[in-house]
């Protein structure tokens, strides 16, 4: 990423390119003395099936949340995906993750495009996290789509201790451990 200075009032940006010299991961915030302050007035969504809610998901919300004023943890329900519970015990789930410090997270449902909740909610950005290339290529798209409705996106990358946990691997995991056979069977 590079950072960029355009004008004292509008803050700082950050961006960087794809491997087609596209811009990528534009994020706008207002600075100060202590760095980076989020935006006044700047709502933010961070979808996902998190199905679980991995220890990665819970880092990406905790840096988006000083970012933005207010971030909105959103349990997407997907059509073409079959998750281990229903959105709503999902919801509980990543609203006990959070520290009940953080005032400014809200955990929600949504069945459809994110988009379409964010223009309901008039969010204007989307924060997505990205671990690989490959999710940027896909993350890309997606961008490019959302753009031309009026929301950002910013990506953040996974930090190296996280990036290796998906929910895919967590679930695969969860369900190892379960089919493991207990020691004190048969005793």
């Amino acid at each position: 990423m590079v950072d960029g200075d355009d004008t004292p009032k509008s803050g700082r940006h950050l961006w960087g390119w794809d491997d087609r010299g596209h811009v990528v991961g534009v994020a706008v915030t207002a600075t100060s003395d202590r760095g980076a302050v989020p935006v006044h007035g700047s709502l933010a969504v961070h979808p996902g099936t998190f199905d679980p809610f991995t220890p990665g998901h819970l880092d990406l919300v905790a840096r988006a949340r000083v970012m933005f004023d207010q971030i909105i943890a959103l349990v997407a329900v997907n059509a073409d995906k079959q998750p281990t519970a229903e959105a709503t015990t999902r919801a509980v789930n990543v609203r006990d993750a959070m520290p009940a410090a953080w005032g400014n997270v809200e955990v929600d449902t949504w069945t459809g495009l994110t988009a379409a909740y964010c223009l309901r909610r008039r969010a204007t950005v989307i924060v997505r996290g990205v671990r690989t290339a490959a999710d940027l290529r896909y993350e890309y798209q997606l961008a490019a789509m959302n753009e031309q409705l009026g929301i950002q996106t910013v990506w953040l990358p996974s930090r190296p201790q996280l990036a290796a946990t998906s929910s895919t691997v967590a679930r695969a995991y969860r369900s190892a451990q379960s089919a493991r056979p207990s020691h004190s069977a048969g005793k």
